[in-house]
């Protein structure tokens, strides 16, 4: 049973979607804190719609935080941690703005009474009519389809998935379990995580940071936990796009070379050297850039869509 107390601060990172950012606040106002404080921080990384106005106007009572351009996801919710510290945050709460969350989202807090844990996750499901295949399913089972039940690592070819993607959800994954892997969509740290092993890595700037920070958390001792007493919905494209956008291509290709070539084995490391290679004599454009600019140590942002689609 929980006993302890947490100051609880929560990271929402905001680019053009005020629409989003304001349901996703609006679900936020409606939670159990089951003990707990809960403060919101809003990052908007530079939008240029009326996000910043509006947000203030609706929820004077969160902290907005304008950075003035877009600072991608890891360093929009950099910024929100330096605020997270500063203000006396025990447990770093960092949210899609693309999501809705239940009432008992913060039932989460519990994982952290055991000191073993650094890091938490949600059982996390498409927003009903917003899965990738939504035609396949009954209207009663939309909104309980799974987008994220834990996660699984394939290192022998590097690439993180969602346990459960696309599956009803019958009950299959209502145990907490120990996971190599949170996404960002919904991901809990305690304050002492992010004291020794320092914030997302901005070189990543979008895409694979998550995985990143959860290998650095393990690498540091601590447990990472799916729960799924914690429930979120995801409006899946909501944040920047399904996977095989141009923006999606670029980052996801670079990053997963600068990551392999960090923590892959061996063997890993020459598999994607050639994959590479492969990517650099192709027909894409965007691919054969991220390429050239992970071989050449260009990192954080460096995509501009308009000029290589």
């Amino acid at each position: 049973m929980k006993t302890k107390q947490y100051n609880i601060i929560a990271i929402i990172v905001n680019w053009n979607g005020k629409d989003d950012t304001v349901r996703c606040l609006e679900s936020l106002q409606k939670i159990s804190l089951f003990g707990n404080t809960l403060s919101i921080i809003v990052v908007d990384n530079g939008s240029t719609n009326d996000s910043v106005s509006v947000i203030k106007k609706t929820f004077p009572g969160i902290f907005v935080i304008e950075t003035g351009k877009n600072l991608g996801f890891t360093g929009g919710n950099n910024i929100g941690i330096q605020k997270a510290m500063e203000i006396g945050a025990d447990l770093i709460w960092f949210l899609n703005n693309d999501t809705l969350v239940d009432r008992q989202v913060l039932s989460f807090a519990s994982v952290f009474d055991d000191s073993s844990v650094g890091a938490c996750g949600s059982k996390i499901y498409f927003a009903a009519g917003h899965e990738f295949h939504h035609d396949r399913y009954k209207e009663s089972e939309r909104g309980r389809v799974f987008w994220y039940a834990g996660g699984i690592v394939d290192w022998n070819n590097l690439y993180a998935s969602h346990r459960g993607v696309d599956e009803v959800d019958h009950g299959q994954y209502d145990k907490s379990i120990e996971t190599p892997f949170i996404t960002g969509c919904s991901l809990v740290v305690r304050r002492e995580v992010v004291e020794r092993v320092g914030m997302l890595d901005d070189k990543y700037f979008l895409y694979l940071e998550d995985l990143d920070w959860n290998i650095r958390i393990q690498k540091a001792g601590y447990k990472t936990i799916y729960f799924p007493k914690s429930i979120v919905w995801h409006v899946n494209a909501g944040s920047s796009g399904r996977p095989g956008n141009p923006m999606h291509e670029y980052y996801f290709t670079r990053n997963r070379l600068f990551l392999g070539m960090r923590y892959a084995s061996l063997r890993t490391k020459f598999a994607l050297i050639r994959e590479g290679f492969r990517f650099f004599i192709g027909k894409s454009a965007i691919r054969r850039k991220a390429v050239l600019d992970w071989l050449f140590g260009r990192l954080g942002f460096q995509y501009e869509p308009k000029k290589y689609n």
